[in-house]
Order: C-alpha cells, then structure tokens, then sequence
C-alpha cells in the first residue's frame, strides 16, 4: 500500500483488518506516519480546528453564523447536518489531514442519566453531580446506537465526504476526566470534590464510577471506529492534577483497560492520548499502550521524543498561542516543531485547541507551511 502523495494529499500504516473502516483503500498519511511507514512530511490537522474562530470571510456559512442560528451549543453538535457540516468547515478550507469530529467528550453523559448542559460563558454544567455510592448506581453504562445513533451517522457521511483524503478523527473523554467534570459539577480550578472521593471512599465511589467510564469509552471508541472513524483521540485533560502516584491508581489503569480491549477488536485503529500539562507524567502515558501521545507545548519536542522513545508516535506541539504572531514566526516555529520530533512517527498539530479569536489567515498560513515540509 502507497504513502506516497497525490497532489495536495498524501494518501497514507497498519495492515487493514476485518474489523477495520481501512480495507480496500490506500491508507491515509496520518495512519502511515503512526504506523512507521515512510512518508514525505508530517501529517497535520488542529484541535479545535473547527469552531469559534472561524469567520465568514472564508466561507459563506461559518461557524459564527451558525452559531447564531443555533445558539446552544448541545443543538449543534446533536444534529448531524449540522454536525457535519461545522466538521467539514476546515477540510473545506484548509484541508487538513485529519477531519475530526465536531462534538464534546461530555455527549455521552445523557445516555448515562447524567443530565448536562453546555452554556455559554459558564461551560459545562451536571445538574445532579455524583458523590455517593447510590448516586454511581443510578450510571447506566453507555449504548451509543440507542443513545448517540446522530454520531454513527455523521461519521459514515464524512467518510464519504472526505472520500478517504484524510483521516476521519473521533474522540472521547478519558474515565478520570468524565468523573471530574460529573463529580466536580462542571470545570473546576481545584478538583477538591473529585480529590475528596479519591482519598477517602476510592473504592466504593470512584473506582465504581471510573469502571464505568471505562467500559462505556471501550463502546464509544468501537461505535466511533465501526461508523468511519479511522483514528480516535483519548482526552484525559484533568488527569494531570494527579500525581504520579495517584494517576497510576486512578488513570492509567483505565486507561489501559480502554486500549487493551479496543485493540481486541480493533487492532488498527490508531489511538491517541492527549492530556494537558503531561510533562510530569509522559513515560506514564505512554503505558496506557496507545499508538501516539500528544504533547502539549510545554513540553520540548525534542525531550519528549527523547523520554518516550521512538517505538511510539507523537502529536504537537505547537503553542497555540503562535498563532497570533507573524507569518515568519509561525514558519519558524513549525520548522522548529518538526526538526526536533524527527523523520516519521509524527503528527504535526498544536499542543491544545486553537484559540478565540485567532485570526483564520493564520491557521491558514499554519497549513500551507506544514503540508509544503518535506522530510
């Protein structure tokens, strides 16, 4: 199977197996650049490519304007029109090498009888959080054809959509992070309620609770991967206001869990793990058996490389906060992303979301640069 690029593309890893949306078609760059096969340049999309930054001067109908048509933001990303077409806003413009799904690690929570809310200015908002045993009883475990049928369904029309010139990225929330957000009511600056739960009712709370989360995300990442998602993304954002110590109790063997069953059943579909402010817990990442762990900018490339290994691929890094530089300095920056993470296993993106605000002349500079890299 070729890795080799077709015009603006590079088709692109692991051999397809009967479980696999891969079968019959050339594999896509970020599958050949995971799975360690040659490739010219880098692979590259960007978290939160789609979405608030978007304006209308670069398309008719953008995400602003939508917004404004559907301003709650539970409607836009539960209706699958809608949800594809913000998905395709980027491929559309840009043209990444990963489109990823237009929705949030919380979707879940409904067919788990966890009402919530995404409001405006506020976030996220559990309107029963979870702090007893009896509370972790009333959790169904997640069936996302019942619960979420509008996600199988948006993901096969990307697939179709983007006609296997790149990836089509799903995503879901780590059992830690999901917990958090469940237990802490929303965000959270302290994680003081989920930390109460971890210290003194750990097993009869919170394991009861992160098994759940596990077993659930197993199901959600199969449903994703049997619908047309050709990579799915692990967000354990909160982890990382663990310890070491009590990420290996209280992530890590989640984590794990996920990955090893996923495999099971689906060995080639590439994972990634991205938590925010992983520097104090990479090699621990790196257990969780993922296939790439992305950095986020605080962490030097070229260390991150060097403290995982290159038996695993990585994803970043680079400060989304670039953005709002100038073009020389945005170029500067990916070069230097790109020499320090080295020839192949690497996927180029920021080290978290882009930010409101960015200006989109920006992000697209941000692509022409990249897919113009060659190794």
């Amino acid at each position: 199977m070729s890795c080799t690029s077709v015009s603006s593309f590079t088709p692109s890893l692991f051999s397809p197996s009967k479980h696999s949306s891969l079968s019959n078609h050339k594999l896509r760059l970020i599958q050949c650049s995971v799975g360690g096969q040659d490739v010219e340049r880098p692979p590259v999309w960007l978290m939160r490519q789609a979405g608030r930054y978007m304006k209308a001067g670069f398309q008719i109908n953008s995400y602003q304007i939508i917004c404004e048509k559907y301003p709650s933001f539970r409607e836009r990303s539960e209706n699958v029109d809608l949800v594809v077409e913000i998905s395709l806003q980027p491929w559309n413009v840009f043209w990444p090498d990963g489109v990823i799904l237009f929705s949030d690690v919380l979707t879940p929570l409904s067919g788990m009888n966890i009402p919530f809310d995404i409001v405006k200015g506020k976030g996220p908002i559990i309107f029963d959080p979870i702090a007893t045993a009896a509370d972790v009883d009333q959790v169904r475990e997640f069936s996302p054809e019942e619960s979420v049928p509008y996600v199988g369904e948006a993901l096969t029309i990307l697939q179709k959509e983007v006609d296997n010139k790149a990836a089509v990225l799903g995503f879901v929330g780590a059992p830690f992070t999901l917990a958090s957000y469940v237990v802490e009511g929303g965000s959270s600056k302290n994680f003081t309620k989920i930390k109460c739960l971890a210290f003194s009712q750990p097993t009869v709370v919170l394991h009861s609770l992160l098994q759940k989360f596990a077993t659930s995300m197993t199901k959600y990442i199969r449903y994703q991967a049997d619908n047309g998602a050709q990579a799915v993304q692990l967000f354990d954002s909160w982890a990382t206001k663990l310890s070491p110590v009590d990420f290996e109790e209280f992530s890590l063997p989640y984590l794990k869990q996920i990955v090893d069953a996923v495999k099971q059943t689906h060995p080639d579909l590439p994972l990634i793990l991205y938590a925010t402010g992983s520097g104090g817990l990479l090699e621990r990442l790196a257990l969780t058996g993922v296939d790439v762990v992305s950095l986020d900018w605080t962490v030097d490339m070229a260390e991150g490389r060097r403290r995982l290994g290159h038996d695993i691929a990585v994803q970043g890094n680079v400060d989304p906060g670039i953005l709002f530089g100038s073009k020389d300095f945005i170029t500067n920056r990916i070069h230097d992303t790109v020499t320090k993470a080295g020839k192949g296993k690497h996927i180029l993106n920021l080290g978290h979301g882009i930010k409101v605000g960015t200006p989109e002349e920006n992000v697209a500079h941000f692509f022409e640069v990249a897919k113009a890299i060659r190794y």
